[in-house]
């Protein structure tokens, strides 16, 4: 029902892009952790891969060991699609045979792409290729491209309807959670609500308490200048 990549990126950012034509796909599906990993488990989703994988991620277990771990434990395996990633950037991918054609997976330097009730191969090609040649990009709007390609190579086969957007960077909490529940063209509206966070949500964040900072900013002025400062090195005119 969905297709989706996960990756991370070289400051050690996870990221996950998904899109289905299934409700509040976002709600279910992609899952991360900083400084341990990300996972997207799909088709029949079982939600319980999510909090299972990135434990054993943070004990020290690789993707391949996780996707054995809970698919190994899971009677209704053949009817799940999950694929992880790890700190290290490594991979591993799980698409059971009752899995719903087109169905399969891809994995590249620091991504994996996977997708199920797809149109065709092609569309998880797409999405892998876009996002090796958008590398130049900030790292939502590569993966929003990523996803982006593969729906104009035929995505969902059954349509469109919903897409999300997750990164965790550094801190316990995500830096950055966009859901596209129902709506006509999920991954445009996706690109929008990104586009939109970037005017106070996004330079906002920086300013939160951090590992780094735990009082974080309280002052609204210097908050405030911050959120220019943003905006000037986003345009370049501080370097």
């Amino acid at each position: 029902m969905t297709w989706s990549i996960i990756a991370r990126d070289a400051s050690g950012a996870f990221g996950i892009a998904i899109a289905s034509k299934f409700f509040a796909v976002g709600a279910l599906c992609p899952h991360a952790r900083s400084g341990v990993g990300a996972v997207s488990t799909q088709a029949l989703v079982n939600p319980l891969y999510a909090r299972a994988a990135l434990d054993a991620l943070a004990a020290g277990a690789s993707p391949v060991q996780v996707i054995e771990q809970i698919t190994a434990a899971d009677e209704g395996r053949a009817h799940r699609q999950v694929h992880v990633i790890d700190a290290k950037g490594q991979t591993a991918a799980h698409t059971g045979a009752s899995c719903i054609d087109w169905c399969g997976h891809t994995a590249g330097d620091g991504f994996s792409v996977a997708g199920n009730m797809l149109a065709g191969p092609q569309v998880i090609e797409a999405t892998a290729k876009a996002y090796r040649t958008n590398a130049a990009m900030n790292f939502a709007e590569r993966l929003i491209a990523a996803l982006a390609a593969g729906d104009a190579a035929g995505g969902d086969k059954r349509g469109k309807q919903g897409a999300a957007l997750l990164i965790y960077t550094t801190e316990e909490y995500c830096a950055l959670d966009i859901r596209v529940d129902d709506h006509a063209e999920p991954i445009e509206e996706l690109r929008r609500l990104c586009d939109k966070s970037l005017e106070r949500f996004q330079p906002f964040t920086t300013c939160l308490p951090s590992r780094a900072r735990p009082a974080g900013i309280t002052d609204r002025a210097v908050i405030e200048a911050e959120i220019e400062r943003f905006h000037a090195r986003r345009h370049g005119a501080i370097q």
